[in-house]
């Protein structure tokens, strides 16, 4: 009998394969008392597997290909920092000496306090860190037991395998490093969540947040993973599985007449120039968006540069980190987002307090105004870096000109540091706003004379706007991109920019959305950034799309209200013949 259940589409097409359970539970930990002459000893046998899990984590990430995604390198440094944290490498050494119990049990009681806390915060992305969190413990309880991780040898796996877990760590993607496996699926996670955008990167069908699957199938099993839908089926019967197999030949041949486009330029049926542009996260990504046919970068998130780390990275360090991005995108152009830290993203070596609400606190632009020195050495290794390359500046949460106007004059006194040191750079270096927050777009015409780009950040702003944490799955469906109010500021933004003579970006989610493609160049919009992954599919929309075509049909969409009208609009849209 078919059993079907629904989660969260991460992409990549359809797989039908055999599954393969990856089992990892903490639910039987062992709780024993000791004497208190063993607790120096139990203290210690912890100390070790904190150890070993740290070598473990090192070497994965030593051992990461340089065709990997990114992503995978940051967040394995991100649990390599999360081991290093007092609440996991400490707080649980204390549980033993006061409570005289084990270690597993003292880890188990820290690691439900912390799970209890994460729970509690609203913003969804710091909530999603939770998994991050039990990764790294789960990882320690298997070296206090002496066990490695119960993880197939990525040899033993099938090219029709398809991975079933309660969730996957970076660490496990870097295991199945070199093995082939068609797909995976998870119970947890959410559109922001590691696991979620590795899943992207890695353009593997996935789905996530299916609550239930790692207790529903059984090993071996035949299932279905329909990564565009969020579908799971388990056990189909002849008839589904004779209809999943057309619609996957149907994804594959796709994906190859995708390729052949490649080379192509991106322009619209009636010639209008579109640029496609790709985000990056560090500097080892720049084979892969060059790959992907992008003509520039039009986000590096910089702040990825600082997670991971035990220190601050000095100015000279981001100084050749940058450098070698601009070097290496040979003149085109790369367009640096200043870190973006505080809430979500809280080195260890940045010592502020965890606000109630950190997505509301101190955090982007508004961090790095609070810290001038350590925001100026970004400025200036910024800079410096713009002599080798066509490097741009964008300012990040954004909430007023006051703080644009502060940004700037601290630009300024870094440019003048660098002149009366005789250092070389780009004086004529272009400066933007991100727009992520309401308040930006409702006053961006006050940044325009102050800047030389925006860049719409979709992902903050829809939830701002709409007071929606896209992983909660009670409000979850009430995430919409093409709300009205959503809608009417992006729309705002593009058109402010576009009569202000100021490009204007979308460097959010949206942009990597082939279904919202011709809705954003209906709007005016004439530049993207997304994933490289996403590139390619994006383009065959701008290659199949005439502006006179769409025009109508885009602005009836942009006047309604109604979001079920708005629905049906999106749908005709993407379904006229030959639009």
């Amino acid at each position: 009998m078919n059993i079907t259940l629904h989660g969260v589409a991460i992409g990549g097409g359809i797989a039908i394969g055999r599954a393969h359970l990856i089992s990892r539970s903490m639910d039987d930990v062992a709780h024993y008392g000791l004497e208190d002459a063993e607790i120096p000893a139990e203290m210690a046998r912890f100390d070790e597997a904190v150890r070993a899990t740290r070598k473990e984590l090192e070497m994965l990430w030593g051992s990461i290909p340089e065709n990997a995604p990114a992503e995978l390198g940051a967040f394995l440094s991100l649990h390599i920092m999360l081991l290093g944290d007092v609440t996991i490498s400490r707080e649980p050494r204390e549980i033993i000496e006061k409570q005289h119990c084990n270690a597993e049990w003292a880890l188990k009681l820290q690691c439900d306090l912390l799970v209890e806390q994460f729970d509690a915060i609203e913003e969804d992305y710091l909530r999603e860190r939770k998994n991050d969190v039990l990764q790294v413990v789960e990882r320690i309880f298997k070296n206090l037991d002496g066990h490695a991780p119960q993880l197939p040898a990525p040899g033993d796996l099938l090219d029709d395998t398809i991975l079933v877990a309660h969730d996957l760590s970076p660490a496990d993607m870097v295991y199945f490093k070199d093995s082939n496996f068609a797909a995976f699926v998870t119970d947890v996670g959410g559109a922001t969540s590691h696991t979620a955008i590795l899943g992207r990167s890695l353009d593997l069908p996935s789905v996530i947040a299916l609550h239930h699957a790692r207790e529903l199938i059984r090993e071996e099993e035949q299932i279905i993973v329909d990564g565009q839908q969020g579908v799971l089926i388990v056990n189909p019967d002849e008839l589904v599985l004779s209809e999943y197999r057309r619609r996957q030949r149907a994804w594959r041949d796709a994906k190859r007449k995708l390729s052949s486009i490649r080379k192509s330029d991106a322009k619209t049926r009636d010639g209008t120039v579109i640029e496609l542009l790709a985000n990056i996260e560090l500097p080892q990504d720049v084979e892969v968006v060059r790959g992907s046919g992008a003509v520039g970068v039009g986000l590096f998130r910089s702040e990825f540069l600082f997670l991971g780390r035990d220190t601050l990275p000095t100015e000279d360090e981001q100084f050749e980190a940058y450098r070698k991005v601009a070097e290496d995108m040979k003149g085109l152009p790369v367009t640096i987002r200043t870190m973006d830290l505080g809430a979500d993203k809280n080195p260890k070596w940045l010592n502020h307090d965890v606000a109630d609400n950190p997505a509301l606190g101190l955090t982007g632009i508004r961090l790095c105004l609070a810290e001038p020195l350590m925001f100026r050495a970004q400025l200036r290794a910024l800079l410096r870096a713009s002599h080798y390359g066509k490097i741009k500046i964008l300012f990040p949460m954004l909430n007023s000109l006051g703080e644009l106007k502060q940004s700037i004059a601290q630009l300024d006194y870094a440019k003048q540091e660098l002149h009366e040191e005789g250092l070389p750079f780009d004086a004529e270096v272009e400066v933007g706003a991100m727009i992520e927050i309401p308040s930006a777009a409702l006053v961006v015409g006050s940044f325009i004379k102050h800047v030389d780009f925006l860049s719409i950040g979709t992902n903050d702003l829809i939830q701002y706007t709409l007071a929606i944490d896209r992983n909660d799955d009670s409000v979850s469906h009430l995430y919409d991109p093409v709300h009205p109010a959503v809608l009417k500021l992006i729309l705002h933004t593009i058109r402010t920019g576009i009569k202000g003579g100021v490009p204007v970006s979308v460097c959010g989610e949206m942009a990597g959305d082939p279904r919202l493609t011709r809705l954003l160049l209906g709007m005016g919009l004439r530049k993207f950034s997304m994933h490289p992954a996403s590139l390619l599919a994006v383009k065959r929309m701008v290659l199949n799309t005439h502006l006179d075509d769409i025009a109508p049909i885009a602005g009836r969409m942009l006047r309604s209200e109604d979001p079920d009208k708005i629905a049906d609009l999106l749908q005709l849209l993407n379904t006229e013949p030959d639009v």
